[in-house]
């Protein structure tokens, strides 16, 4: 699965730019599925057909967190604004590469010492520029002219147990999601397998996704953040090889007690180790489709990750591959 993994992290696709992501998710999904379409909005949508009559939803976002270019000055360099929620502290010292295929370096401004102090005691993207390397405002506005979407330019790597990459948020979900249709040979429920656009700028996809399905059961599934480096949030206790957490709640929604339960009761039947997690800050698609027509009962299976929204995010394989499992057994015992 790690080749599969790596696959999907290295390719470039920023909320509202997901073509080459969702091109590749249809090429690896095609063969062991029912039915496939594309919305409207862009969310694809995978179907393999069960026998109670019933639905369950299952949620991958496959956009990530990005830049877009929105001026060039007479020097050549970029100025940019952030697609989701990009730190300017992240970016500083990263490669970006566009869509363009253009590619480059994130500094800051400052022409003092003390200038340099005070921009980055609070940095904003008024204060940073991206080095593409042009020679002036024409050859910039070549490569990467005003409205060019960028994302981090980061390499996978396989650590043994841990795997680092950009976009693991939410490739990750994506791989889990593409490995269950692979392993899954008889589900119980109509399952929906559902790759939805623009998670990172405010749940855009996943709030029409579920319109013409109305599943009895939605799960989400994301990464949350590991609270488990020194000094790091102290209201939170799940780790890194845990197993993957069940949400009860986080910024944007409650889980149904429906869904939490039945999540608990699947992996205890099946000995897939979980564990529970409160998030204090943060939100899945689990909000959207609870807010989907008449509402739907909604919830989220996260992935702990270290470093979100950098280009380093870090999961635990054994955490992935137990995601895995635990999605594959709802949808072999159904959503009831």
């Amino acid at each position: 699965m790690k080749s599969l993994i790596e696959k999907l992290v290295t390719i470039s696709s920023p909320s509202g730019r997901e073509n080459a992501i969702r091109e590749a998710i249809a090429g690896e999904i095609k063969p062991y599925i029912d039915e496939m379409k594309i919305d409207p909005l862009g969310n694809l949508v995978a179907l393999k057909k069960g026998r109670s009559g019933r639905k369950l939803l299952f949620d991958g976002h496959m956009d990530e967190i990005g830049v877009v270019v929105t001026h060039v000055d007479s020097k050549g360099f970029l100025r940019v604004d952030s697609i989701g929620g990009l730190s300017p502290y992240m970016l500083l010292g990263s490669r970006l590469v566009f869509e363009t295929g253009a590619s480059g370096v994130v500094d800051v401004e400052g022409e003092t010492i003390k200038d340099f102090g005070e921009t980055m005691k609070s940095l904003d993207y008024d204060h940073i520029f991206v080095d593409i390397g042009a020679t002036d405002k024409d050859d910039a506005e070549k490569r990467a002219p005003v409205g060019t979407f960028g994302t981090y330019d980061s390499t996978f790597v396989d650590l043994g147990k841990r795997l680092v990459s950009k976009s693991m948020d939410d490739r990750i979900a994506c791989a889990i999601m593409i490995q269950v249709l692979k392993e899954l040979e008889q589900p119980e429920d109509d399952v929906y397998f559902v790759f939805a656009v623009q998670e990172e700028v405010g749940i855009v996809g996943a709030s029409v996704a579920a319109f013409d399905i109305m599943p009895d059961m939605a799960v989400a599934i994301d990464v949350t953040a590991g609270p488990d480096t020194p000094k790091s949030f102290k209201r939170m206790g799940f780790k890194l090889g845990g197993g993957p957490t069940i949400k009860i709640k986080d910024r944007g929604s409650i889980s149904s007690s429906r869904v939490v339960s039945r999540l608990k009761e699947v992996a205890e039947k099946r000995d897939i180790p979980t564990q529970y997690e409160v998030l204090i800050f943060g939100g899945t698609d689990a909000r959207g489709y609870q807010t989907t027509g008449r509402g739907i009962a909604s919830g989220t299976v996260s992935i702990p990750c270290r470093y979100v929204h950098s280009p380093h995010e870090m999961v635990d394989y054994d955490d992935v591959l137990n995601a895995v499992r635990l999605l594959k057994a709802l949808a072999e015992e159904g959503v009831e």
